[in-house]
């Protein structure tokens, strides 16, 4: 089997249900498990710390998560622009595996939610991608084959999926923007699959 790791942070639920979405694209391939994974908080203040176990949801991600993975889903919210702090906080702890070259040739994509429509998806899901070109991973996104990239009135980009969770991070995801991170995920199991076929044969 091959496995994608759906490695994401958020904070009102909006990149996490994005998260379960692109899971069910992945195991919609015979051939393929999603393990989903998030991390936890950061803190401005340097004694506060986050449980060793999330109380709900999803475990914390571990660096053996992304060696033993075949593919990478990466979401965040936007943050001004870029990936929230405590994605970028886990990736900046990666280093020992860019040394060895873990994750290169494995393919990867990115997901992000945004408050408004024109709150920065574009740039987040770009920013996000640039530490996995350092990792030499395989970047995906989504083609305009799947025909809600063009219908879509709300998120969803050829970068990779957005959802538009309004102001207060709860507005409901549209039918097209599950629609498209479901088309992620099983894009990312297709070419892990045919990727490791390859590598065996």
């Amino acid at each position: 089997m091959s496995r994608i790791l759906v490695l994401f942070y958020s904070r009102h639920g909006a990149v996490r249900h994005m998260a379960e979405q692109i899971a069910r694209g992945v195991e919609s391939h015979a051939e393929a498990e999603a393990v989903v994974r998030t991390v936890p908080a950061v803190s401005t203040t340097i004694e506060a710390s986050e449980p060793p176990v999330p109380s709900s949801g999803p475990p914390y991600a571990t660096l053996a998560d992304l060696e033993d993975c075949h593919g990478l889903a990466l979401g965040s919210p936007t943050r001004f622009g870029n990936m929230a702090a405590p994605l970028k906080h886990f990736l900046d702890g990666t280093s020992g595996l860019w040394l060895s070259g873990t994750l290169a040739d494995k393919p990867a994509a990115a997901f992000t939610s945004t408050g408004t429509l024109h709150g920065g998806q574009e740039t987040t899901l770009v920013t996000m991608m640039m530490p996995l070109l350092h990792h030499g991973m395989l970047l995906m996104g989504l083609p305009y084959t799947e025909p809600e990239l063009t219908s879509t009135g709300s998120g969803g980009t050829p970068y990779g999926p957005s959802h538009v969770a309004g102001a207060d991070g709860q507005g409901p995801h549209t039918e097209e923007e599950e629609r498209l991170c479901r088309a992620l995920g099983r894009r990312l199991a297709d070419t892990a699959v045919a990727l490791e076929r390859g590598r065996r044969a």
